[in-house]
């Protein structure tokens, strides 16, 4: 499986990619949304252990930083990036002109901030029965998120690191990742996992489709933007939903008669 070496190489800082890889990245969009899960696998099962040991507060900033790392802060740093351009810049020229920029200024510094301590405290609040399930699927979630908006937008740029992913596409990468991450939100949580899926599917587009009036089209810090919003909706919105009847995570759906 080639396109999923290359999208976990890419996602992760496992280096399991092909040697050939910059010319196959198109073809690891498909399993955008396995690798995703395959990170919460592991965030489950990391939290498995820590609960052990830690108290919840230090479980969740542990959970934070791991993720963090397992993504070489990848996604974390296009959303820096995003904040900067999309809120400090004027025109298009001029955001595009601030996302090449390495420095990090003051709204990319405000967004990371109110970004960590969002998800830190989501992490947190995350309780029993439903903490392993929505810790394995947020993180695919979100990834279902990128694949969409590389699908749907324009790529700004007429080059770039995620101009890549915008060439070759076709149709049957996307319906891989959609049946991939619809399959593990009914098999995990239910119609609350119909649900997630659903704000994932509504906050990516929504703001692949704002950036895409200030840019003309998405670029890989807009990727990445849009898998960190679109993971913190999800992680909130399961709360709000364990919140107010964790049932939803189990009821079963329907079958017919």
């Amino acid at each position: 499986m080639t396109g999923f070496r290359v999208a976990l190489s890419f996602l992760t800082i496992l280096p399991v990619g092909p040697r050939d890889m910059p010319e196959k990245l198109a073809s690891g969009r498909a399993y955008f949304p396995l690798v995703g899960l395959f990170l919460g696998s592991g965030l489950a099962a990391l939290d498995i252990g820590l609960r052990e040991i830690f108290p919840p507060l230090l479980v969740g900033a542990i959970l934070l930083v791991s993720l963090i790392v397992a993504t070489r802060g990848l996604h974390m740093d296009g959303f820096l990036d995003s904040c900067d351009a999309l809120v400090g810049g004027l025109t298009r020229e001029r955001r595009l002109e601030i996302m090449r920029d390495p420095r990090v200024g003051a709204f990319g510094a405000i967004g990371a901030v109110a970004l960590l301590a969002v998800l830190w405290a989501a992490l947190v609040s995350l309780e029993s029965p439903v903490r392993l399930w929505v810790l394995i699927l947020f993180p695919g979630l979100s990834r279902w998120g990128m694949l969409l908006t590389m699908e749907v937008f324009p790529y700004a740029r007429a080059q770039g690191l995620g101009a890549a992913f915008a060439r070759d596409r076709s149709r049957w990468q996307v319906m891989i990742g959609l049946s991939t991450v619809l399959l593990a939100a009914v098999a995990l949580a239910g119609w609350a996992g119909l649900l997630m899926l659903a704000m994932a599917t509504m906050v990516a587009w929504g703001l692949g489709r704002w950036i895409e009036t200030l840019l003309g089209g998405l670029t890989g810090d807009g990727y990445g933007a849009v898998n960190e919003v679109t993971a913190v909706a999800v992680l909130l919105l399961a709360i709000a939903l364990a919140g107010n009847g964790a049932s939803l995570f189990a009821a079963p759906l329907p079958t017919g008669a």
